[in-house]
């Protein structure tokens, strides 16, 4: 169903390119949005550059958002564990092993799909991606965001266009540091060797920041806990200045090195664990932003997932 909007240019609008005008009166659409509008100016088919005059007739056909995300197949297996929800946004734990939303080699089952079966998202995020605002790996598991509400996606974007936010996890990692903190700093850029991985660069890519904290060290095994604080948003930012630095997350069959450190291990429940498990021990464990329409400070952390603290169980043993 198409939503028919209509509105009188005032005086004060007249002189007014059209597209500008339509900004003003349209707030919680952007720019890009209204271009794909239909626009009729006193009857007429016009153009964005045209100038409004006063008492000129517009006339908006907004588009039906729709998905194009399969329903079927849902998984009976993911519970939803969501951390909050209201009219405009829900905040989900997602497990390690599930993947964001569909998309080649994964068409069924995926958190956005299981969220639509519950409730409904902003379809602004694409046709496969309602509600997306920022995404977690698939074997990394914690709390992700997604926009209910279009003008809370379009908040939700610009909060995170400028990481207006913090995102903290927790890393379980090969190597015992000297150093209590650290920052990370280095552009990101898709391998030219293997474009499903990223890379440090020297020169192009996109800048990253990582802050460290050590938690805790196992020095008999090797092994460290770390807190990471995103400074910047890039993909698999974590686990590629991590492994550049020396310190690979355990399980991570990109950047892991896993071949090379086994060896060394001599727990056999720890080897056990290595060998078995699939996943980085990567958790997004806390997350803080302005909601996107109240503006109240919104705090949300989990604790570490079961095979997490199996780990550390074993680590600690």
């Amino acid at each position: 169903m198409v939503d028919i909007r209509e509105f009188v240019v005032s005086d004060e609008s007249a002189g007014l390119r059209l597209d500008k005008f339509l900004v003003g009166v349209l707030p919680n659409f952007s720019r890009s949005e209204i271009q794909r509008f239909t626009i009729y100016r006193n009857g007429a088919s016009a153009k964005f550059s045209d100038k409004v005059k006063p008492s000129d007739k517009i006339k908006i056909e907004v588009p039906e958002h729709h998905t194009d995300v399969a329903m079927d197949n849902i998984s009976d297996e993911l519970d939803l564990d969501i951390i909050y929800e209201d009219e405009d946004i829900i905040v989900v734990n997602k497990p390690r092993g599930v993947v964001m939303y569909p998309a080649a080699g994964n068409k069924t089952g995926t958190l956005v799909q299981n969220i639509l079966s519950y409730t409904h998202l902003s379809s602004l995020g694409g046709e496969t991606r309602p509600g997306v605002v920022h995404r977690l790996d698939k074997d990394t598991s914690g709390i992700v965001v997604l926009a209910k509400s279009d003008r809370a996606y379009r908040e939700l974007i610009k909060i995170f266009s400028v990481h207006d936010l913090t995102r903290k996890y927790v890393a379980f990692v090969w190597g015992v540091p000297n150093w209590t903190g650290a920052d990370i700093t280095g552009n990101i850029a898709r391998s030219s060797r293997n474009r499903q991985k990223m890379t440090m660069v020297k020169s192009g890519g996109k800048p990253a920041h990582t802050v460290v904290d050590v938690l805790n060290v196992w020095p008999r095994t090797g092994v460290s806990e770390f807190r990471c604080t995103l400074m910047t948003g890039r993909t698999h930012q974590i686990r590629v200045h991590l492994s550049a630095h020396g310190f690979p997350v355990l399980c991570d069959p990109v950047y892991g090195r896993a071949s090379s450190r086994l060896g060394s291990v001599r727990n056999p429940e720890l080897l056990d664990f290595l060998k078995e498990h699939h996943g980085q021990m990567l958790h997004a464990q806390i997350l803080e932003f302005n909601h996107p329409i109240t503006g109240q400070k919104m705090h949300f952390k989990t604790e570490l997932p079961d095979d997490m603290l199996e780990l550390k169980a074993i680590l600690d043993s």
